[in-house]
Order: structure tokens, then sequence, then C-alpha cells
């Protein structure tokens, strides 16, 4: 079968799946957009922060791409192209769409409380052990493998016929991260302080995404490894401490312009 014909495919039942099962949750869970959210009702500046609803729409885009999804259909497509659809499309609507929409509701409707305490208010502080726990066994499997595949990605040297050689693809797409980073926290204080129009930022997040993928292969870094890990790690850090605004959502923004440019190419 044509892979346009199976991607074609995909697209109308997702857009189907938006507008019927969507809706159909929408009705059942009560969806009122007129409700002030709690980044509103509790605006500190730090963990309660009211962001524009493209801001959010990418930070979530582009974090969905979790373990299961990205591994999964690899994994699948072992046993041909078939479970990598049924994963991708049918896990995508009925599994993964529903947890993430089901988690925002749920802590939307709890001040914005993590699931964690939503679950001690509900189920009781057990439950919340058990999940804190199950989150903290799963976490550390996901960053394992993570810091690992991406350390591999970004090596910018090869052992080749007894000589050890750099490699520009590896040594660009490390540069390039790493400017995301820097570039997603100047972008982050720019639309914190600035509050551009949505226009304003569409076109400022495409001239930053150009302009970094451009520096980034002219200036490559080339680090080992065991380096990459080390970068990785502290990376982490400091993206689990900082403010959602002020890392994690700008880069996300940034990221989904990369995302969707390759889903139309």
């Amino acid at each position: 079968m044509s892979s346009l014909v199976i991607l074609i495919g995909a697209g109308f039942i997702f857009i189907a799946a938006y507008f019927i099962y969507g809706k159909y949750l929408e009705k059942t869970w009560g969806i009122d957009p007129s409700h002030r959210t709690p980044a509103y009702e509790h605006e500190d500046g730090q963990d309660y922060v009211p962001t524009s609803k493209f801001v959010v729409f990418a930070h979530q885009f582009s974090s969905i791409a979790g373990a299961g999804p990205v591994t999964g259909p690899i994994i699948a497509s072992m046993f041909g192209w078939v479970p990598v659809f049924l994963w991708v499309v049918f896990g995508g609507i009925f599994f993964g769409a529903v947890q993430d929409f089901g988690s925002l509701y749920v802590s939307v409707k709890n001040e914005g409380k993590s699931i964690g305490m939503i679950i001690e208010k509900y189920i009781g502080k057990t439950g919340k052990r058990l999940f804190l726990l199950f989150s903290w066994l799963f976490t550390l499997l996901v960053i394992a493998a993570f810091v690992d595949i991406v350390a591999n990605t970004f090596n910018g040297f090869i052992e080749s016929g007894g000589e050890t050689k750099t490699v520009l693809a590896n040594g660009a797409a490390g540069s390039i991260s790493m400017l995301f980073i820097i570039g997603a926290i100047f972008f982050g204080l720019f639309i914190k302080l600035a509050k551009p129009a949505p226009l304003v930022q569409w076109i400022l997040g495409i001239i930053l995404i150009i302009a970094m993928i451009a520096v980034g292969i002219q200036f490559p870094l080339y680090f080992t490894k065991n380096v990459w890990i080390f970068i990785v790690f502290a990376y982490l850090f400091i993206a689990s401490v900082l403010p959602m605004w002020l890392l994690m959502q700008p880069r996300d923004y940034l990221s989904s312009f990369l995302l969707i440019g390759m889903i139309v190419g």
C-alpha cells in the first residue's frame, strides 16, 4: 500500500476523531470555555502564569512525544506497517490523547495541582505514594533511555578504520540543541516582559528557528558521548527547577515550528 494513502487515511481518521470523539468527551466532562483557569485565579508569576493558547498548544504538542509514542512505533515496525499504524492512530486517539486530555482537565478542575496531589485527595495517601513511586521509577527509566539516545546522537566522533573522525551531522545537532535552550530562555523572557501579539511571536519564532539551525550547522560542537551525558543531565536538572514559562514552554513553542515544518515537508 502506498505510504501517501496511509498518511492521508490517518489524517482523516485524526480529524474525524477530533470532531466526533473529542466533542463527545467535551460534552461528557462538561468543558466550560468561559471558566477561569487556575493560572488566572492564582497568578503568581512563577507556577501560575496566564499563557497564550498558542504557546500552551505548542508546549503540549512538543511534549507529548514521550517514551511510548517514540519507541512504540519503532518496536512495532519490526512486524510491519500495520502494527505501527494501529499504535499511532488508535493508540493516539483512545489512549494518549484521552490520558493527556484527562490529566489536564482534572488538574485545571483542582487548582492546577499535580496528579499525585489529586490522587491523595480522591483516593488517599497510599494511592499517592504508589503513584509517586511508579512515577519515580518510570522517570528513571525514561531519563536513562533518552540520555543514552541523545548522547549517542550528539556524539561528534566515530571510529572508522582505526581512526577517530568527526561527524558534522552529530556535532551540528548538538550545537542546534544547545542554541535552542539558550534561545528559548531569551524568547521566554521576551514574551513575558513585552507580551507581543501572536503574529509577532510566530514571526520571531520562525526567524529564531532558521537562525539557530544555520548557526548550529556553521559551528558544530564536537564532544564525546560521555561529555554529552553530563551536559544532558545538567540540562535535565536545570529544566526541572526553572519556571515553566522561562524554559520549557518557549522551548517547546519554538520546537513546534520545526515539528510542524517536518510534518508539512
